[in-house]
């Protein structure tokens, strides 16, 4: 089994592959503050419930945007998977041309969620990634990364709005049932939800007109199914993304491993 795991700011997606095939999943929250050992018997509990052992990982390979934590990760696959993972990261292949001014500036889940896309379609695309960030991305019709645009994300924005406004309340983030709100609850609803679609579809927008193409646009992250339900630009979610691309980088390195 091929063990693929993703830390993002705020969550670490976990997926287990088998025969090439993604067979389950977890979702940890990240804490930089957790040691070896404890991320050990929380990964242990969750294996537990799908009668998975340690034994049954043959490899791992890590896609971190959270240096502080990589290293709890590394310690944790050779402590108790005795294993040695993959790293995205300078020196590992992926098969795509990185177009960037300085590429190792490139967050690895970016070109992770670029190789899985391109990989799938074949074809020029833009990658909305909603985390933490909300990262667009532009792939060319030659599989080559182009570069893109980072957006803080829309819960970090929404927690800005809670934390410098007293007298607002918490709200869910959902599509309100009017634009016009008759409630301050349904007004702030609005704001979030409406004003965040906006800036999705503006930047992929100018981003289409820059590229001079008609580019796929995929979703992935928290956040996208209910973004790509009411956009008008956005064509496919894509769920298991970064997941995905992890398993083909592992493969188009482990000879060389």
């Amino acid at each position: 089994m091929l063990l693929a795991i993703d830390i993002g700011n705020t969550n670490t997606v976990l997926g287990m592959y088998q025969d090439g095939t993604l067979g389950r999943s977890w979702r940890l929250t990240t804490d930089k503050g957790r040691t070896v050992d404890e991320y050990a018997i929380l990964i242990h509990d969750l294996f537990r419930l799908a009668d998975i052992h340690f034994s049954d990982i043959d490899d791992v390979i890590i896609s971190c945007v959270v240096p502080p934590i990589l290293n709890t990760f590394e310690g944790l696959c050779r402590q108790y998977f005795d294993k040695k993972p993959y790293i995205v990261g300078p020196g590992i292949k992926t098969g795509m041309p990185i177009h960037y001014d300085n590429p190792r500036e490139v967050g690895a889940d970016r070109i992770v969620n670029a190789v899985a896309a391109y990989e799938k379609f074949k074809r020029s695309l833009i990658i909305v990634d909603f985390g933490t960030a909300t990262t667009f991305d532009f792939i060319s019709a030659r599989g080559e990364y182009q570069g893109g645009a980072i957006a803080p994300g829309v819960n970090v924005s929404a927690e800005a709005l809670f934390e410098r406004a007293s007298k607002l309340p918490r709200v869910e983030i959902v599509r309100p049932p009017h634009v016009i709100a008759k409630t301050t609850v349904n007004s702030m609803q609005a704001g979030i939800f409406y004003g965040y679609l906006g800036l999705v579809e503006g930047i992929v927008s100018r981003m289409q007109q820059e590229a001079r193409d008609e580019p796929l646009v995929v979703a992935t992250g928290g956040l996208a199914g209910l973004m790509a339900e009411n956009s008008t630009l956005i064509a496919r979610v894509e769920p298991d993304l970064t997941l995905e691309g992890l398993r083909i980088i592992y493969a188009r390195n482990r000879a060389d491993f």
